[in-house]
């Protein structure tokens, strides 16, 4: 049986294949509005992060393809699962990424998502496509943290390899 990845307390949801796919430049925090049914099953710990992303029409922020299931007690009044969603930041937040965005080959992309206060957050990351080797650079990379943490672990607890 596979483990679940822990998460803090209150995240719903986290896009780690972002961080893979993309380098990080910066990250912003920003409101949906929902429907009723949607808070409901997001309550329940529902919610699919992959292959959303966020734009910037005429001056709004939205986020696509972002997956919250149909809650399981509703009726007639359920939510369509993949609808589009707006986002709440502040007017000088949203010109500054669209600036940002506009410049070059970046995107906006949901990290995570949480309950901060009883209202529900996301996580927005401005953030550039990796090539290939890149991704092979940071796997390499991590694998060296990795092997030298083990390595001083080792020679405190005195055991020779």
């Amino acid at each position: 049986m596979a483990k679940k990845k822990k998460q803090a307390p209150g995240t719903i949801a986290t896009n780690r294949k972002a961080r893979h796919d993309y380098t990080i430049l910066d990250t912003y925090e920003a409101g949906i509005v929902l429907v009723g049914t949607e808070i409901k099953s997001l309550r329940e710990g529902k919610a699919s992060l992959v292959e959303s992303f966020a734009t910037i029409d005429k001056g709004e922020l939205w986020l696509r393809n972002l997956h919250i299931p149909e809650y399981s007690m509703g009726h007639w009044t359920n939510h369509s699962p993949r609808r589009t969603r707006k986002l709440l930041m502040h007017r000088r937040e949203i010109d500054s990424i669209e600036g940002k965005v506009r410049d070059g080959n970046r995107t906006l992309v949901p990290l995570s998502l949480y309950f901060k206060d009883g209202r529900l957050k996301v996580e927005l990351g401005l953030a550039q496509g990796k090539q290939d080797y890149d991704k092979r650079q940071a796997i390499k990379k991590r694998t060296a943290e990795r092997e030298v943490v083990r390595e001083l672990g080792r020679k405190i607890k005195g055991i020779n390899a």
